[in-house]
């Protein structure tokens, strides 16, 4: 039984991407749609399923590719622990994006290693503790930013495909 459900996930999970793309607007109807209560029970458990079954640090696309954003606790946390001042760890690191939120200035991020280890990971901003967000109603409430995380993270991808399943 275990062999035939790691199968199941292995299938699952081939070609996810070229999956996350063709399944876009299935995504977007569900999410416009879904029963909030329902959905936000089954998270929990998805996320923790979904995080059993894939490896971050075999992708790390999030930290390649995209920032988190730096807030006011994040700076003065990871600067101490840097032992930096805010105000150089700002300039070294950050700048103010469109929205003026402090983001990284380079991707990827100068914090992930060759192996996609966080060099900062027990300081990490929020942003990356929380993310996916596949755990919190950030999935249903913030739809274009859920949308654009399953084009290019496996674990969003399965919670979607899951949430999708069981309906």
């Amino acid at each position: 039984m275990v062999y035939y459900l790691s199968l199941m996930i292995k299938a699952l999970l081939q070609n996810w991407q070229q999956k996350s793309k063709e399944h876009y607007k299935l995504y977007k109807n569900f999410l416009q749609r879904a029963d909030k209560n329902k959905t936000l029970k089954q998270l929990p458990n998805l996320h923790e399923e979904a995080f059993e079954k894939i490896d971050c640090l075999t992708c790390a696309a999030c930290c390649k590719n995209y920032s988190p954003r730096f807030k006011t606790p994040d700076i003065k946390r990871i600067s101490k622990y840097l032992k930096m001042k805010e105000s150089v760890f700002i300039d070294t690191y950050l700048h103010l994006d469109k929205d003026g939120d402090y983001v990284v200035k380079s991707s990827p991020c100068p914090f992930l290693g060759s192996d996609n280890f966080c060099s900062i990971y027990e300081q990490r901003p929020s942003d990356c503790h929380r993310f996916p967000y596949t755990n919190e109603d950030v999935l249903l409430k913030r739809q274009n930013i859920t949308l654009k995380n399953s084009e290019f993270c496996p674990i969003v991808f399965y919670v979607l495909e899951k949430l999708i399943e069981k309906t």
